[in-house]
């Protein structure tokens, strides 16, 4: 009989990653009151070799969590760390603030209405306001569907604060899959097809992705001023007819994102005031 005896450990902390720790705890330094800080002043903190504190201040700096201030020795937090925590508020509130304001859009314009966000290469639909149109029976989306961003208006929406660059990183097959005549085949077209409705504030599609539907799109926005989320108007028609546009359409589904990304920068204000 083996001697070797596998026994549970006493503490969940026999499991913790030091390095990791020391990181985070660097990161919870930064505070209103103190907005920039040095690695030495890192180290006298948390009681660490001042050559600690800069590998691990340096490493932040590579992952986007810190950022040089005053083109200095000074730090501080990065846009990485920004981002995480509008995008962690926002994923509270996006459902639960959303789903009313596009059940509104479906109420004013008889049309199916639609919440989307993207992951990665897909976009993904996080909330609907069904329609109750015989039309629209057929076309099968709900919550959790996911099309590719870079072949879709609601995708186009999305990247609108992409760079070329970012993009091309995104999508760099030399030919991108196509499903219908107007889907973009590289990434060039789809910075260009996100920068063109970036520049206009909303999308209109029309049988670009399926055929015989029309899809209008407008970006919303967080409380940093980044597309967190697309408002979506499914129309059963192959093109908008000029009466539909004139009834204010385009502009009901911008007054709804508008509305949303309102509402969104309130709830970031009103957290902020809890803490």
């Amino acid at each position: 009989m083996s001697d070797y005896n596998e026994t549970a450990p006493d503490s969940d902390e026999t499991y913790l990653v030091p390095a990791l720790e020391r990181g985070l705890r660097i990161l919870e330094l930064f505070r209103h009151q103190d907005p920039v800080l040095t690695p030495n002043a890192i180290a006298q903190r948390l009681n660490l070799p001042r050559t600690t504190a800069i590998r691990l201040v340096q490493t932040l700096q590579s992952l986007g969590y810190l950022e040089r201030a005053n083109r200095d020795r000074d730090y501080r937090l990065g846009p990485r760390v920004m981002k995480l925590g509008f995008e962690y508020l926002n994923s509270l509130a996006l459902t639960d603030i959303g789903t009313p304001v596009i059940e509104r859009l479906r109420d004013d314009t008889g049309c199916a209405s639609h919440l989307v966000v993207r992951d990665g290469r897909d976009v993904v639909f996080v909330a609907k306001a069904w329609t109750h149109d015989n039309t629209l029976s057929t076309i099968k989306v709900n919550v959790g569907t996911r099309i590719p961003a870079h072949a879709s208006v609601h995708g186009h929406v999305l990247l609108g604060d992409f760079s070329e660059a970012d993009i091309g990183k995104l999508f760099p097959e030399p030919m991108l899959p196509t499903y219908t005549p107007y889907t973009p085949r590289s990434a060039t077209e789809v910075y260009e097809r996100a920068q063109k409705y970036a520049a206009e504030g909303c999308a209109v599609s029309e049988s670009s992705f399926e055929p015989g539907i029309s899809v209008v799109s407008a970006p919303v926005r967080d409380s940093s001023g980044l597309i967190a989320a697309a408002v979506t108007l499914t129309v059963a028609r192959p093109f908008l007819e000029k009466t539909m546009v004139a009834a204010g359409l385009v502009d009901r589904v911008k007054a709804a994102a508008k509305d949303l990304s309102e509402r969104l920068c309130f709830y970031a204000e009103e957290e902020r005031a809890k803490e």
